[in-house]
């Protein structure tokens, strides 16, 4: 289980502004939140999605890099 963990997709979150949002999901039945951070202007963040976590949510202006290129939020 530890090598599928390794394997999993990561995600990187940078924040264009304070007090970004970001918050994991549960895999399941059942969708719930269970976890959350705030970022400020700069910060960046590091996600994998894992057994527990099937997506991830970001509310605020910030810049998501992927594997599939960089996908940019905005706040309105």
């Amino acid at each position: 289980m530890a090598d599928e963990a390794v394997q999993a997709e990561y995600i990187a979150v940078k924040a264009l502004e304070n007090g970004v949002t970001i918050i994991g999901l549960t895999r399941g039945r059942d969708t719930k939140f269970h976890h959350t951070e705030k970022l400020d202007k700069g910060e960046v963040m590091i996600a994998q999605f894992t057994e527990h976590t099937s997506a991830i949510k970001i509310r605020g202006r910030a810049e998501v890099y992927t594997k599939f290129g960089v996908i940019a939020t905005s706040s309105g």
